[in-house]
């Protein structure tokens, strides 16, 4: 099976738990195919903090991040415990820039149910794994898709996010894993087959 030549590193950024973020890489490893760990913290980026709306500004803190350096690895999906917005929605789960190196995870909103009780741990990981896996697809240009099966399919809430699978389609599928495809340089090949 295809693998990335980098790591996909997991970080906690301020004070995350640490079994969701084992979750989360192994996840990636499994159902992804790709090499993931859980990397050091990052330090939460306080100037991103809406002292108006209680949350953070994920557009604010994907620019910073994006100027952080990880030699090491190829994406990094940074977790939070504290609420994500973007200006246009009261919250979001997640956040990535299409084609970026960085996807912001939110688990504040993730252990509620619908009606607002306490949702089973179990239920907490899977929505985390899921936010995760839809991040990572814009980070290897995946948009949204129309088939609400599928994990690339928009949605703001947390029913949405139940009834979404632990999949991608068939056609993200295809997309993402050629864009996991490693570049090939086949000038080499071109040039032998001109000469002949």
């Amino acid at each position: 099976m295809k693998r990335l030549s980098g790591s996909i590193g997991v970080a906690p950024v301020g004070e995350v738990p640490e079994t969701p973020l084992k979750v989360i890489a192994a996840h990636i490893s499994g159902y992804l195919n790709l090499n993931a760990e859980v990397i050091a913290p990052i330090e939460i980026p306080n100037h991103a903090f809406d002292k108006n709306r209680f949350q953070y500004d994920a557009g604010k803190i994907l620019f910073r991040f994006e100027s952080m350096r990880f030699p090491d690895f190829e994406k990094i999906v940074a977790v939070f415990s504290e609420d994500l917005f973007i200006p246009i929605f009261s919250h979001v789960f997640g956040e990535a820039r299409l084609g970026g190196k960085f996807a912001l995870v939110s688990l504040f909103r993730l252990d509620k149910q619908p009606d607002g009780s306490t949702s089973p741990t179990a239920k907490i990981y899977e929505r985390a794994a899921k936010v995760a896996f839809h991040e990572i697809g814009h980070l290897f240009h995946l948009e949204h898709c129309d088939d609400n099966r599928c994990l690339m399919h928009f949605t703001g809430g947390l029913q949405g996010l139940d009834e979404i699978s632990l999949y991608f389609c068939r056609y993200c599928n295809t997309y993402l894993q050629d864009a996991l495809l490693p570049d090939i340089d086949t000038s080499s090949n071109v040039s032998e087959t001109k000469a002949r």
